[in-house]
């Protein structure tokens, strides 16, 4: 029974820590010289002056543990986050005790082993009840976000200690690349090599192809106004069919580690293009390194290939693989549509870039590269 004494205490307090305040470090020195002071004169005043500060001691340590104990916590984050981008995650805080209140409780984010304090605090838990806090968090890299769970602090009733505990509650979001708006130059020249043109038959699309009279069973919202209001006979307009648009976006992985930097700056370009491509009614399929989605489109389909760019991890040249320019050149043929390649290293050569190289049908666009 000795012998598991220690590990029991370790197991107790593995998830507390106590520190003392800049109160209760002048609190502890006057205590001190309090019962220096009893010592040399003997004096009884002096000795119940000592018994009542390191009482107050051991009270704080108690009503401190009291609020601490039985808490319950429940995070709420979005599915999904982005780089720099802001958003508002919920905390869930309840008491679980029956009778005793918690007072003036911090509470701290535990991510990756480190404490983050987001400004969160909770003046008073009466027994039984729940308060809800919200902060915005910010995310500053790309990735899976691992939250550990809630450090609580408190330094009440005294001031004299900060006493900590931790309440594991785990939670994983993915983080997007930051998504920019793409510049002028880029965007020309993901027009002049895409198939933005429109086929002259009437279907569904955006420009007018033909005007004629209503007739029975013709969408109200098609009825063209002006005409109607001019010849004063119910008008319906038509509309030209759109040629369906197909592009593949590949992004090699491999590039070495002074390229990181690079290769964040090319997922963040590749994550910009397809949103932007996605709303323009693109059917995109997009490569990531030996990854491949399917093509698709919709809000569904983007939230995929963004997915699939929050994850991806760059790989360090060896051997074979070192060359970066080993692109599925033949599937990108066979299945059709405009190519687009964002390149954050083409090969040894490649030193020190300042940009990372986009590529649409094999062309370079000149000037692009720093266009988003």
């Amino acid at each position: 029974m000795l012998r598991q004494f220690p590990s029991l205490l370790r197991q107790l307090f593995r998830h507390r820590s106590t520190r003392v305040t800049s109160e209760g470090v002048q609190f502890l020195l006057f205590t001190l010289a309090i019962g220096i002071a009893a010592i040399n004169t003997g004096n009884n005043l002096f000795y119940l002056l000592l018994a009542m500060m390191l009482s107050l001691v051991l009270i704080s340590g108690i009503v401190a543990e009291h609020s601490l104990r039985r808490l319950e916590f429940h995070r709420h984050l979005p599915d999904h986050l982005m780089v720099n981008e802001p958003t508002t995650a919920t905390l869930v805080a309840k008491n679980r005790k029956s009778q005793l209140p918690s007072f003036s409780l911090k509470l701290f984010d535990v991510s990756d082993g480190r404490e983050v304090d987001r400004g969160l605090e909770i003046p008073q838990l009466l027994p039984g009840t729940s308060r809800l806090v919200s902060y915005s968090l910010v995310a500053t890299r790309r990735g899976r976000l691992q939250l550990d769970g809630i450090c609580v602090g408190t330094e009440f009733p005294f001031g004299l200690f900060m006493k900590r505990t931790f309440y594991q509650i785990e939670d994983t979001v993915i983080v997007w690349p930051e998504i920019k708006p793409i510049d002028e130059r880029l965007l020309q020249g993901l027009l002049t090599a895409g198939s933005e043109q429109s086929v002259h038959r009437r279907g569904h699309g955006n420009d007018l192809y033909n005007l004629r009279l209503y007739q029975a069973g013709d969408d109200s919202r098609n009825i063209h106004w002006p005409t109607t209001a001019r010849t004063s006979q119910l008008t319906v307009r038509e509309t030209e069919a759109e040629e369906q648009r197909r592009a593949t976006v590949y992004l090699p992985t491999v590039a070495p580690v002074s390229h990181d930097a690079l290769f964040e700056q090319a997922v963040s370009v590749t994550a910009s293009i397809i949103r932007h491509l996605a709303h323009r009614g693109y059917i995109l399929q997009l490569v990531v390194g030996s990854s491949r989605s399917s093509f698709g489109q919709g809000d569904l389909h983007l939230l995929e290939l963004l997915r699939m760019l929050a994850v991806c991890e760059r790989h360090s040249p060896h051997g074979e693989s070192a060359v970066p320019g080993d692109q599925p050149g033949d599937l990108f043929e066979v299945q059709g549509g405009t190519m687009i390649a964002v390149q954050s290293w083409r090969g040894p050569w490649d030193i020190e870039p300042q940009h990372p190289t986009i590529m649409v049908d094999g062309a370079v666009i000149g000037g692009a590269s720093d266009a988003v």
